[in-house]
């Protein structure tokens, strides 16, 4: 899944004179939203949480990266988002200027790069449709199968289910408050969906009735 899986092997060797290794503390800050974008991102182990500030001061997440994803896409000139560590996270870093070069060089990497930006769109609808679903159930329901499923093609565990981000986060993806979360977990648990062996984990056991719940098809 990550940029490098572009690139023949005698190739890697150019990606790898403007690569950089970055390591993140759990909690700790990437890049702010509205820094400038030097430096692009494939992360390749953990987890990232994308956040933007509401004009009340709230923060709403817009998203989570998995191992895989890419970071600095847009064509903007700066992040459009605040990415933090979930947990302990690796990442390659590649300045932006050296990235574009590359990139004219080798096709294949343009074309890879591409499709990042195509998954980016594709998981911006699908945030759109779960932030649309009326009940908080719904939204829970249907964040767990588009998780999985984004699991599953990043070649990770997508049943057992991995939650690494705290229920607060969720409720901030969601749009939810933290108590509802709970709620809407414990009625899923309730009904023989999921079960729940640990908080950051969850076991999708009845995933056609959890589809019903959601009202979407993610397969």
């Amino acid at each position: 899944m990550a940029v490098c899986a572009a690139l023949a092997d005698e190739e890697l060797s150019e990606l790898d004179k403007i690569m950089t290794s970055r390591h993140l503390a759990p909690n700790e800050m990437l890049v702010s939203e509205g820094d400038p974008l030097h430096r692009t991102y494939s992360l390749t182990a953990g987890m990232l949480r994308l956040s933007i500030a509401l004009p009340d001061g709230r923060r709403q997440i817009t998203g989570f990266l998995l191992p895989g994803d890419y970071l600095g896409l847009a064509d903007e000139d700066v992040h459009s988002s605040t990415a933090e560590a979930i947990g302990s996270v690796q990442l390659c870093s590649f300045s932006t200027r050296e990235m574009h070069a590359l990139m004219e060089r080798y096709p294949k990497l343009k074309d890879r790069l591409h499709s990042f930006t195509r998954s980016a769109l594709r998981q911006a609808r699908d945030n759109q449709m779960i932030l649309g679903r009326l009940a908080p159930v719904e939204k829970l329901a249907s964040f767990l199968l588009a998780l999985s499923a984004r699991a599953a093609e990043h070649k990770l565990s997508a049943n057992p289910l991995s939650l690494p981000m705290s229920r607060t986060d969720i409720a901030d993806y969601l749009g939810l408050t933290i108590e509802t979360v709970s709620r809407s977990f414990t009625k899923l648990r309730n009904t023989g969906m999921i079960r729940l062996p640990d908080p950051q984990t969850v076991e999708l056991i009845d995933m056609s009735a959890l589809e019903a719940v959601a009202g979407i098809n993610v397969h």
